[in-house]
């Protein structure tokens, strides 16, 4: 069996390789880290982002699902760009590991008019 983790493309790569890469503003400031990606499973594309933002040691933070239009690969930093700063995270909506979470298409339009993204719903 082939080691997908392994294969180098130039725009392809495994989505457990994408789990743990940073997410930067424009002003180079680091925001956190790719947690995991949503995947349409009719399309089979990358619709979200999960990324963790904020805490100190894993405690406090909170994960933000991002709309994945709004991410852009940066070669140089080896991780993902979004035109947005902090304080617009502070207020983005979150998935909460203590609620109930259902992900409804409500619930992905609200994300998704908050980051001014395509509504993929």
């Amino acid at each position: 069996m082939v080691d997908v983790t392994k294969i180098t493309s130039g725009s392809l790569i495994p989505a457990e390789q994408v789990t743990g890469t940073d997410v930067y503003n424009m002003d180079g400031e680091h925001l956190g880290t790719v947690d995991d990606i949503m995947i349409d499973k009719i399309s089979g594309k990358a619709i979200y982002a999960v990324m963790s933002f904020g805490g100190f040691l894993g405690i406090g933070e909170k994960q933000h699902p991002l709309p994945w239009s709004v991410l852009t690969y940066d070669k140089e930093k080896e991780g993902f760009v979004v035109n947005l700063d902090k304080r617009k995270l502070e207020n983005a909506p979150t998935l909460d590991p203590d609620d109930d979470f259902e992900w409804t298409p409500d619930y992905g339009r609200r994300v998704d008019n908050y980051y001014g993204a395509p509504t993929y719903w």
